[in-house]
């Protein structure tokens, strides 16, 4: 089977299920934070990095949960947490230390139940799994696209709330000399 064929089906069936709902209201949320921080571990945290690095060239204040100049979140905040399973422990702990501050919590996992998902405000569900995918796509490797092109879907309409062309975003794009 076509690799590229597979993983694009295999994506857009995970993201069909994925109610507009769960998009509009991650934008809501994004749009009326005071900050914005975003963790995950692993290719789950690249993924959300990703994001993060869109949101930022969208003008908006965005930390990746870790860095070393990543300030204390506060109430006003949102926190955007990424996990395939749900049940990845610092990713958990991060929610929990967020929970108990009075953050808000959105959570990406393919695990509704999880641990993540418990501790979360709300939890968007993309269950990208596929027991015959290993070959073509090993382990979270589904998650991680899907999630990936959910990120991405959530750029133009943020962009049309803020009032965002894409020269303000190169504005903000990352300088190489």
């Amino acid at each position: 089977m076509d690799p590229v064929g597979f993983l694009t089906e295999q994506c857009r069936n995970a993201l069909s299920s994925v109610p507009e709902e769960c998009g509009r209201s991650l934008i809501e949320s994004i749009v009326s934070a005071e900050r914005i921080f975003i963790f995950g571990v692993g290719r789950s945290g690249l993924v959300a990095q990703t994001f993060a690095i869109r949101l930022v060239q969208m003008g908006l204040r965005v930390y990746f949960v870790g860095d070393m100049t990543t300030p204390i979140i506060g109430k006003d905040d949102l926190l955007i947490l990424v996990s395939n399973t749900g049940n990845t422990m610092s990713v958990v702990k991060t929610a929990q230390i967020a929970q108990g501050i009075g953050t808000r919590r959105i959570s990406i996992t393919a695990n509704g139940k999880s641990s993540l998902a418990k501790t979360s405000d709300e939890v968007i569900v993309i269950s990208a799994s596929n027991p015959e995918a290993k070959d073509l796509a090993p382990l979270g490797t589904l998650f991680e696209d899907a999630t990936f092109l959910f990120f991405d879907s959530l750029v133009p309409p943020l962009m049309k709330r803020l009032g965002v062309t894409e020269e303000d975003m190169r504005n903000n794009h990352a300088i190489w000399v």
